[in-house]
């Protein structure tokens, strides 16, 4: 893997805990409506469980371009519903305060350092399903210093589809080749190693994603594996000065 120029990260469990982020913004906000008895994890995954077949429509050509905030903003509604929370009345204020949660998600705490370590040596960007001004946002949240921000408005497409893949490398000039995703999804590695990018799996807490629960696991067999960010960085610059 000498020859590697540009490292593409996962950003949505992967770079960053969005399901713990989310529910701990849940949580005080359940008890301001008197619904404290709801446990916040369980909403969160209701919500981030509804992710999956709202970008399906999009990634289908069923549904024109629209970004995270505005999906995420239905998701949330069609969550209160469910469970119950329609009978009271919402703050709207407070309703797209919560919304934003995605745009204030804690990083793991090896990101900020292991993307940092990296940078000396590559070229660091998010490859995310979240909008420019999203990553912008859980970025600077973060203290997440990437080269450039790539967002989902630019292909104004979806993971897995190929062009994701396939657009960063070109917007980046560099051989899918000599370019590198990094995630905690095998079913983004998939797609990325499909499109002829190498491939650095990491494990993460909870990495499985609540809106595909029939998803089968793939074999482990990518180009570098390891816990967190530092033990890929510890992999990537062996042998580097």
């Amino acid at each position: 893997m000498e020859n590697l120029e540009v490292l593409f990260f996962d950003v949505l469990g992967t770079v960053v805990d969005w399901r713990g982020s989310i529910a701990a913004e849940v949580k005080p906000f359940l008890a301001r409506y008197a619904a404290a008895e709801i446990d916040a994890e369980d909403f969160a995954d209701a919500w981030v469980g509804r992710y999956d077949a709202s970008v399906e429509a999009v990634r289908a050509g069923n549904r024109p371009f629209v970004t995270l905030d505005l999906l995420n903003l239905e998701n949330l509604k069609e969550t209160l519903e469910a469970f119950g929370l329609t009978r009271v009345k919402i703050d709207q204020a407070d309703l797209r305060h919560l919304n934003l949660a995605w745009h204030r998600l804690q990083p793991w705490p090896d990101s900020a350092a292991g993307i940092s370590r990296l940078k000396k040596h590559f070229i660091v960007a998010p490859l995310s399903d979240g909008h420019t001004r999203l990553m912008i946002n859980v970025a600077r949240h973060g203290k997440l210093l990437w080269d450039t921000v790539l967002g989902a408005d630019v292909w104004h497409s979806y993971k897995p589809m190929p062009q994701v893949y396939v657009r960063a490398c070109e917007l980046l000039g560099v051989a899918p080749g000599n370019a590198m995703l990094i995630a905690a999804h095998d079913y983004d590695l998939n797609a990325a190693r499909n499109c002829g990018l190498k491939t650095g799996y990491v494990t993460r807490p909870h990495a499985n994603d609540p809106s595909k629960p029939a998803y089968s696991p793939l074999p482990n067999n990518w180009d570098c594996e390891a816990s967190d960010l530092l033990g890929i960085a510890d992999i990537l610059l062996k042998g580097r000065s």
